[in-house]
């Protein structure tokens, strides 16, 4: 058992990947193996979370994901840990449960473990063993109402909260939450982000929905038993849909100097085109966000282009090592353009130039509107690729939206397939945005990424995430590569100052410069 962190990367699978590793293994093993360690995985966890717990509720469901709460409360009892289990009874129109679930609720009452009808008054850790992969909390499902009362109990409790596998409510493909009530969802109401500390163990693999939308907040803190079944024995039946993104596939030298003998030019170009100004509105600050933190991650030269009618800068007082060019000035074919960034309007008078003399290219913001808005453009991206020359878009959810013709909503139930479906179709990289911000490109396996938190959610993060991919572009590496080091940095910095400073704001121009 491991906990999940950012050190390390770790293959995701889907719930029709995960059903064919657990045919495969249980074929394998004797009956009940697997259920087996499961139950004993979530009872040591238990055990190792609330070690003097005087009451240890488990809420079990109808399937095998009660299986393991059972299995569970069969351990802990044995091992004297006072237990109440209660259970929504047997699926609706069913005969009773599936067999291993069956045999561990056997198993456990006669062991004696204690069951009761209601949730007990009071209790020190609370178990969600109710729900598991692939099954879904809605208001027509027999015992939705019985299990969400259950959940509302758990969450109101202050007690420490264990999720078996997943929690009960969010779907483990896409990380959204089946369940709704009349007002809010179960993310909202029942998985709030507070002090009360929430776990959850996955079981025989990790799944992509417990890290993206709205899966961080509803997992907590994530631990992992493969129950000795790894994707490295032979005959590992299937390949991961995505891939949870770590240090260790991540450059580690973005800031090094290669050489004592090296110049500016050795480091690249980045050059910043957007920044719209009129006379009733100013987005210069998007475009020098993004040019500072490409300067901080180490580009060689930034220039800067600013676009619109109104006087523009010379110079950056803060910033003075920033130069300024017109748009007309800038040596696109041999800079890193990174374009968008408070464009406006503006940005569409300079794009089908950019498409077609820029050799790489980063495409934020307004830029992406724009293309969104004509189809010429979109076919200008589209055949970059044939040209051999390398392009992201970094799209936000509603930006992903416009680029795919759908809602913003729609682009959030399935973040992992709306990345792939904008790679494949402009084939370029595309970072898509969010809690748990996904990397994909034509025809490789995604990545989604776990560092960030909500310090992110503020103006002009998007802007040094663009300038940081940039410098690591201008720096010789590939746009994969460069997506990868930008978009964990990026996050790695905010986790960083959450750590170092509990309670401060995290401003974008503080985030460009900061390395944690």
């Amino acid at each position: 058992m491991q906990k999940i962190t950012s050190t390390l990367s770790h293959p995701l699978y889907d719930v029709a990947a995960i059903r064919l590793i657990e045919q495969q293994a249980a074929s394998a093993l004797p009956p009940h193996t697997l259920m087996q360690r499961a139950g004993l995985s979530v009872a040591r966890l238990a055990l190792a979370l609330a070690p003097h717990a005087q009451c240890i509720w488990i809420a079990c469901g109808p399937g095998n994901n009660g299986g393991d709460g059972f299995e569970a409360a069969l351990h802990l009892h044995q091992w004297g840990k006072p237990v109440v289990v209660t259970w929504t009874g047997r699926p609706s129109g069913k005969s009773g449960l599936p067999p291993d679930a069956h045999a561990s609720r056997q198993r456990a009452l006669a062991a004696g473990v204690p069951m009761a009808s209601e949730p007990p008054p009071g209790c020190d850790l609370c178990i969600d063993a109710l729900l598991g992969i692939g099954a879904t909390l809605e208001p027509a499902r027999p015992g939705s109402a019985l299990m969400q009362e259950w959940l509302e109990m758990m969450h109101a409790s202050a007690a420490p909260k264990l999720a078996v596998d997943v929690p009960t409510g969010l779907n483990t493909d896409t990380g959204i939450t089946t369940f709704k009530n009349t007002t809010k969802s179960i993310a909202a109401r029942a998985f709030p982000i507070s002090a009360t500390a929430i776990f959850t163990l996955s079981l025989l693999t990790l799944k992509p929905g417990l890290f993206t939308a709205s899966g961080r907040d509803c997992v907590g803190e994530v631990w992992f038993d493969d129950l000795g079944i790894s994707p490295a024995d032979s005959g590992f039946p299937a390949e991961p849909c995505a891939w949870l993104l770590g240090a260790d596939r991540v450059s580690q030298t973005l800031r090094a100097r290669a050489a004592h003998a090296s110049h500016k030019g050795s480091f690249g170009d980045v050059a910043v085109l957007g920044g719209e100004s009129t006379a009733a509105t100013h987005m210069a600050g998007a475009a020098l966000l993004a040019a500072s933190a490409a300067l901080y991650a180490g580009a060689g030269r930034v220039f800067v282009a600013l676009l619109g009618n109104a006087p523009g800068l010379q110079v950056d007082p803060e910033q003075p090592e920033l130069m300024f060019r017109s748009p007309e000035a800038l040596d696109m074919a041999h800079q890193v353009v990174v374009c968008g960034c408070g464009g406006g309007e503006a940005v569409k008078t300079i794009l089908a130039k950019v498409l077609s003399t820029a050799r790489r290219v980063v495409l934020d913001a307004d830029a992406l509107n724009a293309i969104a808005q004509d189809s010429q453009l979109q076919t200008q991206l589209t055949a970059r690729q044939g040209r051999g020359y390398s392009t992201v878009l970094t799209p936000h959810p509603l930006e992903a939206a416009r680029l795919m013709g759908i809602t913003a909503a729609a682009v959030q139930a399935d973040r992992l397939g709306a990345a792939r479906q904008l790679a494949e179709r402009f084939q370029c990289v595309v970072v898509l945005k969010g809690s748990g911000s996904i990397i994909a490109a034509p025809g490789q396996t995604a990545l989604m990424n776990l560092t960030g938190n909500a310090l992110l959610a503020t103006a002009g993060t998007g802007d040094v995430l663009a300038g940081l991919l940039g410098a690591g572009m201008a720096r010789g590496m590939n746009d994969a590569e460069a997506a990868r080091n930008a978009v964990f940095g990026h996050g790695q910095r905010a986790d960083s100052w959450a750590r170092d400073r509990p309670g401060q704001a995290l401003t974008a121009s503080t985030l460009a410069k900061y390395t944690g």
